[in-house]
């Protein structure tokens, strides 16, 4: 019996739906409850922003979002594929062929230059070509970084080595753009720079954006913003 289809027509950049997601841990013998019905839904080629205190379950609820992590209860459904009725290795396949991440703290393996880093998301789909090295050059020309492909990523500012890490996300040309504190690790000035930086590399990718953070500055660059509330998602009115 042949597998579940995972991809995503590639004209467009996918709906997003997330539908009364529950999630719990176990702490000390009880449950300690994160989400709590959580329900969102995100047009395609929407760019949103989830505002958050620490320990308010964004995270979480980005792990969920990826297929990293299952709810105890709901759905997360990207264009027509619930990624609750996949399993781990369909997940993982689908997260390497449809969505892009953002860290903090950038995640740039400092054995490999500039250029090899943005190459890796690549080469786990399969055999790297002369159009992705080209497609790889274009993106670090897009964030100014371009002269620094042979550089380390130790050479580079905090500042630098994140406007690698967008290009990063961006060069398999994902569906999907997920940024957990994209600017949380960033100086004033340098987190409104990568703010613009993000909601323009991924508008003109015409792909769909969810960052989650406590920036208002950068929840200011996106169409909409939500909170967290008690474990649910609420429209926050700016």
């Amino acid at each position: 019996m042949p597998g579940p289809n995972l991809t995503i027509r590639p004209s467009s950049a996918p709906r997003l739906e997330l539908a009364d997601l529950r999630k719990g841990y176990e702490e000390g013998g009880r449950t300690h409850t994160v989400l709590d019905g959580a329900s969102l839904q995100i047009a395609p080629g929407e760019r949103v922003a989830i505002l958050g205190p620490s320990g308010s379950g964004k995270s979480t609820l980005l792990n969920l979002i990826c297929g990293i992590d299952l709810p105890d209860s709901g759905s997360v459904t990207i264009g027509d594929v619930d990624l609750t009725a996949l399993s781990e290795v369909e997940r993982t396949r689908f997260r390497r062929r449809h969505i892009g991440f953002v860290f903090q703290f950038f995640n740039l393996l400092p054995t490999l230059t500039v250029l090899e880093n943005l190459l890796l998301p690549l080469e786990l789909k399969g055999a790297v070509g002369a159009k992705d090295e080209e497609r790889a050059g274009r993106l670090l020309e897009r964030v100014g970084l371009l002269d620094r492909a042979d550089t380390f990523p130790d050479r580079l500012s905090g500042g630098e080595q994140q406007r690698v890490a967008l290009a990063r996300a961006l060069v398999h040309e994902p569906d999907l753009v997920l940024a957990d504190e994209p600017t949380g690790n960033l100086d004033e000035d340098m987190a409104t720079q990568v703010a613009e930086l993000l909601a323009d590399l991924v508008r003109g990718e015409r792909g769909t954006l969810v960052v989650v953070t406590h920036s208002r500055v950068l929840a200011s660059r996106m169409d909409r913003v939500f909170r967290l509330d008690h474990g649910r998602i609420v429209e926050d009115a700016r």
